[in-house]
């Protein structure tokens, strides 16, 4: 093989390894804020204040739970922005 091929090989294996990465099930409160350009309390109070549908899930930190926010709702973040306060 030569150096040529196993570069485009390499290449190729990282634009996979990118794809999919970029598309995840689910964010944290800190990486949605960074795709959306929030700060992370802002985001954790759009949470709280269900201006984004988020879910609590286990964190790790005995009683502390964090925010879990979907793939389909940072779509419909994006498209629609948020949704109306209670």
């Amino acid at each position: 093989m030569t150096l040529e091929e196993r570069l485009s090989r390499i290449e190729a294996m990282l634009i996979a390894l990118v794809a999919r990465q970029s598309v995840r099930d689910w964010y944290s409160v800190e990486q949605f804020s960074r795709i959306v350009g929030r700060s992370s309390f802002t985001c954790r109070e759009w949470c709280r204040r269900k201006r984004i549908h988020a879910h609590k899930k286990a964190s790790g930190r005995g009683a502390h739970t964090s925010w879990a926010i979907s793939h389909e709702e940072l779509q419909r973040y994006q498209r629609e922005g948020l949704r109306k306060a209670d």
